[in-house]
């Protein structure tokens, strides 16, 4: 079992409006920027391979966390919202009426028009989990709240419907373990990037 450390990027102006922002390549905002500063990555895990989405908005915050990023990672790249992308859940419902509903409620199989669903989703991130596992390097990762989501679903089956089976902190660490069939196994979640006091 190989560990994997997911770390998701800052705040951009797309997250402050609820807006989905799937592949479309929103910076980091100034607030962003301000709050993933406030972070430090623990000294357990800055001597892992780090990789990063290809995404604007991980490779920021990978370079203000002076993480040393060997590469950008295709698989954790943040789920496809296709038409959806740029729209808030309010502008969706006036604009597909209950739909979006009705596809919320399949969970794993929810699949906005023209994107991926997040099942799509979790088998990139089981096939890049297989790749870590069968190199046995630990390996953390800046990326999005869709990969982290799919990770949590690998190592507990959550189907995606209701709640997240763990509330999770996102100026934090997500710390799971790689098997080689592509599962993962939850180590350690929660391990906050703030200060002590601030924690």
């Amino acid at each position: 079992m190989t560990p994997i450390a997911l770390i998701r990027h800052g705040p951009t102006d797309w997250n402050a409006e609820h807006r989905l922002q799937g592949q479309t390549d929103r910076p980091l905002s100034d607030e962003g920027r301000a709050t993933v500063s406030g972070w430090t990555v623990p000294d357990a895990y800055q001597a892992f391979e780090w990789v990063s989405s290809p995404l604007s908005r991980a490779t920021e915050t990978a370079q203000i966390l002076s993480l040393n990023v060997v590469r950008h990672e295709p698989a954790i790249i943040e789920m496809d919202w296709g038409a959806w992308e740029g729209y808030t859940r309010t502008e969706l419902d006036e604009i597909y009426g209950n739909e979006v509903s009705k596809r919320a409620s399949m969970g794993l199989d929810l699949r906005p028009h023209e994107g991926e669903s997040p099942r799509d989703v979790r088998d990139r991130v089981a096939a890049w989990a297989k790749d870590v596992a069968d190199a046995e390097t630990p390996t953390g990762a800046v990326c999005h709240q869709g990969i982290i989501r799919a990770a949590l679903s690998l190592a507990t089956g959550w189907s995606m419907v209701g709640k997240p089976p763990v509330k999770m902190d996102w100026a934090s660490v997500h710390l799971f373990r790689a098997h080689a069939d592509g599962t993962f196994e939850i180590d350690e979640m929660n391990v906050s990037l703030l200060p002590e006091d601030d924690a």
